[in-house]
């Protein structure tokens, strides 16, 4: 019993590292990095913009990844910034109406190439495999705050 569990872990950092890959080899033929498309991500879903600091939480990438990627952006003429409200130290990151359609070509292809996997793959499918992912995370998080493992 414990074998296969062991050979469903391994399955598991198989597909995590595949999944990440396809979202890689997919970001490089738009000429993005990944890290590239989260950001860009982050910026057109974040219509009334957003923060370096917000984008380094949402998808837990380094600041100086984070920082370069804007500077290409911004010289790019994709993003503009601005003094944040609540903080003047902060800058707040807007797409500008270039980035907007530049982000929207790009976000316009990547989600339908998702609609096509998720219509391909049926509600079932796909609502299953996502309640399977948040209950892995939720007892990885419980059993974690219980006990050394």
């Amino acid at each position: 019993m414990k074998a296969e569990r062991m050979e469903q872990l391994q399955r598991y950092y198989l597909l995590w590292r595949e999944s990440n890959a396809v979202y890689e080899e997919w970001a490089k033929e738009q000429g993005l990095s990944l890290n590239g498309l989260l950001i860009l991500y982050s910026l057109y879903e974040g219509q009334e913009g957003c923060t370096q600091k917000q984008i380094c939480r949402q998808w837990l990438i380094p600041k100086q990844t984070v920082s370069a990627a804007l500077k290409d952006f911004e010289a790019g003429g994709y993003i503009e910034l601005a003094p944040a409200a609540a903080d003047k130290r902060s800058k707040q990151i807007y797409l500008t109406p270039n980035g907007k359609r530049y982000a929207g070509e790009i976000m316009s292809r990547l989600h339908g190439l998702e609609l096509y996997v998720m219509d391909q793959m049926g509600p079932e499918k796909i609502k299953s495999m996502n309640d399977g992912l948040a209950l892995f995370i939720e007892l990885f998080r419980k059993g974690g705050a219980e006990e050394d493992v």
